[in-house]
């Protein structure tokens, strides 16, 4: 599956601490290999048709949307970002 990101994620992905830069490419990794693996706690978000979150750690998340033929990281951060995923 090819990754897309959107602007939004990159410029958070730019803001955070370098360990979790760390821990997501240890992530992502796992997200490609297994979208449905317990440590990801993949959940659809309410209120969205196509908006997916996925866990970090306990406390960083991202969002992401599947298409077709690509994913979109939509954001990536603390648990709030899921207010504006």
């Amino acid at each position: 599956m090819k990754i897309a990101r959107t602007d939004s994620f990159n410029k958070d992905f730019k803001n955070l601490p370098y360990h979790i830069h760390k821990i997501f490419e240890k992530k992502i990794k796992l997200f490609l290999e297994n979208i449905s693996h317990p440590s990801l706690r993949v959940k659809k978000l309410q209120g969205y048709e196509n908006r997916w979150e996925a866990s970090i750690t306990m406390f960083y998340r991202f969002t992401f949307e599947i298409h077709k033929d690509y994913c979109l990281l939509r954001r990536i951060g603390p648990h709030d970002i899921l207010r504006t995923p």
